[in-house]
């Protein structure tokens, strides 16, 4: 990691055939599920800890280092970012920086993960494969970078990961491997993913943002409340990405009760009149959604007039009946 370069956030299209070689033999660990006999309580196990993780992506890497939408300890700060390195995405100090950048040129050809600009896979996956998105300007993260051990956990980011395969086995040998970690993992990675690749493509925009970003209801289910994407992309600092109680939001849930117990504090919210614009915009949808059907019910009526009789003797001859 070299602190003093600068990296452009310029997309190439080409990707290093040994990092995607590599990187598909990994993804290929989940095939060994039909080496174990399946049994609930490690499926269980397999959904636990893809949300546990999830939540170390969600309010960890993203919503805290990429964001700083709310405040914590030191310690905790390190533990969130352990649970995130866990999932195989790279350090924090790497994902926020590049995360970052993303916000900054959302959907331009600057972005490093646009769908609109690269297309779905490589906004899903292929990016982060590309050998010099290894490095990062840590002047991007300045606000994290000046910690030694957040230093430390972003450059050895292999060894979360490392020693949790290692404990699912010593623990509960073969089984908990594969389910605990190959299988969790293989899902929270696409999962996670889906955010780059679907969240700018499929879904409703609330609030008209310089980029594609959308909010989708089942994206906001399978990662823990990042689906609420347009929100978020509107108003980012939010430690809360469903503004509306309808929108689940099961990160902030938890961030909510953990600032109960004081482990976390300072929980940004979206300002009074960003919720305004919101139920003013939905108002307005609404609104011309009625009137769209209207007019289409209207013209279908229309259509059933019989070829060269007038509406008033349409409406004369049903009196008449």
């Amino acid at each position: 990691m070299n602190s003093s370069s600068t990296v452009e956030p310029m997309v190439k299209q080409n990707v290093p055939i040994l990092f995607l070689t590599l990187f598909i033999l990994i993804e290929a660990t989940v095939l060994f599920v039909f080496t174990v006999d399946f049994q609930w309580s490690l499926l269980g196990l397999a959904v636990g800890m893809y949300f546990l993780r999830m939540f170390g992506i969600t309010a960890g890497y993203h919503r805290y280092f990429s964001h700083n939408a709310f405040k914590t300890s030191r310690v905790f700060q390190f533990i969130l970012g352990w649970i995130g390195a866990m999932s195989m995405q790279k350090g924090p100090l790497w994902w926020a920086a590049h995360h970052r950048n993303h916000h900054r040129y959302s959907d331009t050809e600057l972005d490093i993960h646009s769908p609109k600009q690269k297309g779905f896979w490589y906004s899903h996956m292929l990016w982060f494969l590309r050998d010099d998105y290894n490095d990062y300007d840590s002047r991007l993260i300045k606000d994290y970078y000046k910690y030694p051990e957040m230093v430390w956990l972003d450059r050895f980011h292999w060894l979360p990961p490392l020693s949790y395969s290692i404990a699912l086995y010593l623990i509960g040998g073969w089984a908990w491997l594969v389910y605990g970690y190959a299988v969790s993992t293989f899902f929270l990675g696409h999962g996670t993913w889906t955010i780059n690749s679907l969240a700018h493509v499929i879904g409703s925009r609330r609030y008209e943002t310089k980029d594609d970003s959308r909010n989708n209801f089942f994206l906001a289910i399978i990662t823990m409340g990042e689906g609420w994407h347009n929100n978020h992309h509107h108003y980012a600092h939010s430690a809360n990405q469903g503004f509306f109680w309808y929108e689940v939001d099961f990160s902030y849930y938890i961030l909510k009760l953990l600032s109960l117990f004081g482990i976390v504090w300072d929980l940004k919210m979206p300002p009074v009149k960003v919720i305004e614009e919101g139920k003013a915009n939905d108002r307005l949808k609404k609104e011309a959604k009625l009137n769209k059907s209207k007019n289409t019910d209207a013209k279908t009526k229309e259509n059933w007039i019989p070829q060269g009789m007038k509406p008033d003797m349409v409406n004369a001859s049903i009196a008449e009946g």
